[in-house]
């Protein structure tokens, strides 16, 4: 099942996997949406459920080169790669330009799923009731999720592993943003910024040869709850991606109409035009968390009114962001073709 691959194929999987690691750091969309359109979203799947029994008795008796084959180890080795440099580097890239770019850094993200709508649903062949029904139930549970109410931040470390189970789900089933889910548990930034930045401060420390951090109470605490959290994706990623490999192998097309349905519900998280509106209380101050950050209630969405530079360059990054996944599907056929 599992292809060589020459050191081109290699270097492409690692940027594969730090796309779909970015991906899952931006709320709204879906890393799973990034191993879709670039083609290797079935083999990831199937990857990880090797991650197994059989797997564990291999690796406990010593047969590590049969582990490492079982697995697929290569192909995992290298996305996971990619992902971990991505929380180090296009993680951060995007933080800033989110901060500083906002409105142009969300119309790319939406453009880029309508491409990924596109791009998913174009093979997909001919669509019957039952698949419209699959499709219609996707959308409608990718929109009530948009609309959810963020919750308070919890850094319980049993909430914190449950955490870490549900936002793999942006990895494992595309259009559900893991990210998102981390916001309506209230977490997000704890998780995914917070906790990671004290892991890259912790590194700079050590290269430095800093060693002060270890008497620093919160630090601790972040990198403890970073260290579940990371243990609870690892068991949520194993989990779900064996319930959609049985799903897949069964259900195949079914499946593809609701992840197409998933990801056109998404558009309304991404959608570039929106305002944040924070919780106040009933004299109109905010409300803050344990941090002094306001916390998020939800986001009001409209249409551009003023037709200036500003929106034309949002709708110009739209059809960039579309134009961006179109370009995949290009080369994935000049491939193609260039093998026949």
């Amino acid at each position: 099942m599992y292809e060589n691959r020459s050191f081109s194929d290699k270097a492409w999987l690692v940027l594969k996997g730090l796309g779909m690691g970015a991906a899952n750091k931006v709320p709204g969309v879906s890393g799973g949406v990034v191993a879709f359109v670039a083609g290797f979203y079935e083999e990831f799947i199937y990857s990880l459920q090797k991650v197994n029994m059989k797997a564990f008795k291999l690796l406990i008796n010593g047969r590590f080169k049969s582990f490492y084959r079982y697995i697929n180890g290569q192909f995992l080795l290298l996305l996971i790669l990619g992902m971990v440099i991505s929380y180090f580097s296009v993680s951060k890239l995007l933080d800033y330009l989110i901060l500083h770019y906002e409105l142009f850094v969300w119309s790319t993200f939406f453009g880029m799923i309508i491409g990924s709508i596109y791009f998913i649903a174009k093979d997909f062949g001919h669509w019957n009731r039952e698949y419209l029904l699959f499709l219609l139930a996707g959308v409608l549970v990718g929109v009530a999720i948009s609309f959810l109410e963020p919750a308070k931040e919890n850094s319980n470390l049993i909430f914190v592993f449950f955490c870490g189970i549900i936002s793999v789900s942006g990895m494992t089933l595309p259009g559900l943003s893991g990210s998102f889910i981390l916001i309506l548990v209230g977490n997000y930034v704890l998780l995914l910024v917070d906790s990671v930045n004290a892991l890259f401060d912790t590194f700079a420390n050590i290269f430095q040869g800093d060693f002060s951090w270890i008497y620093s109470v919160e630090r601790i605490e972040l990198l403890k709850v970073l260290a579940v959290f990371s243990i609870g994706s690892l068991v949520g990623l194993v989990s779900f991606s064996h319930l959609l490999a049985y799903v897949l192998k069964r259900f195949k097309k079914a499946t593809y109409a609701v992840i197409i349905g998933f990801i056109s519900g998404s558009l309304g998280v991404v959608w570039p035009w929106k305002d944040v509106v924070y919780k106040t209380d009933a004299l109109g101050n905010a409300i803050t968390d344990a941090n002094g950050r306001d916390i998020i209630q939800s986001y009001n969405r409209h249409f551009p009114t003023d037709f200036g530079t500003e929106t034309i360059l949002a709708i110009a990054f739209i059809i960039f962001g579309v134009l961006i996944v179109l370009s995949l599907d290009w080369y994935d056929h000049h491939k193609r073709t260039q093998h026949v």
